[in-house]
């Protein structure tokens, strides 16, 4: 198995950073590997992420995937799984990890201004019954068909840095509940001063 340092960085890529003078900023790093509660902690507030996948030519393929708060599980120390819901149905990720199981998974965390950075191992799961249970919210208004479960090799959180602060309806509703509140309070209060008048 590859080291996670190996999973990151091709020997063209560690070329590339010795050249250009930031190779040594990464040798030796503690690269992260399993799911720790930080993860958790972090999974537990998305709501989107970006799975990048690549057929057995190399062609790489980046697919959106949403649902609510969460759905990106933590299911054992090394691995995630998500429910997989019905699409636009053209199975380009289904058909790649037929042909290549390698994966790669992008969360922008706007409103924390974080961005996740996930590599490993991607398979689906048909007929699963228990996996899916743990997976899918009923709540949640969409119809799940499979699972895909992510070996994690190696996990990275890295700069703010242009990172452009945005935020979800979920997000912003306590703070504007409050305004909503205080709004009221001071039109109360306006009523009142002018029948006072």
């Amino acid at each position: 198995m590859d080291s996670p340092e190996d999973v990151l960085f091709s020997p063209a890529v560690k070329a590339e950073q010795a050249r250009r003078g930031s190779r040594a900023g990464f040798e030796g790093r503690d690269w992260k590997t399993g799911v720790t509660d930080d993860l958790r902690q972090f999974l537990a507030a998305i709501d989107t992420f970006f799975l990048a996948t690549a057929g057995a030519d190399g062609r790489p393929y980046v697919q959106h995937r949403g649902g609510p708060a969460g759905f990106l599980k933590p299911i054992g120390t090394h691995t995630l799984a998500f429910a997989d819901f019905a699409g636009n149905r053209q199975y380009i990720t289904l058909g790649h990890l037929k042909e290549n199981d390698r994966a790669h998974i992008f969360i922008p965390h706007f409103a924390s201004q974080q961005r996740l950075k996930l590599w490993g191992r991607a398979r689906v799961v048909e007929g699963d019954l228990e996996l899916m249970e743990r997976l899918v919210d009923p709540a949640y208004k969409a119809r799940p068909e499979r699972a895909i479960a992510f070996a994690i090799e190696a996990w990275d959180i890295n700069c703010r840095q242009h990172i452009v602060p945005r935020y979800s309806e979920a997000e912003i509703a306590p703070a504007l509940n409050q305004l909503t509140l205080r709004i009221k309070e001071l039109e109360e209060e306006v009523a009142r001063l002018k029948a006072g008048a």
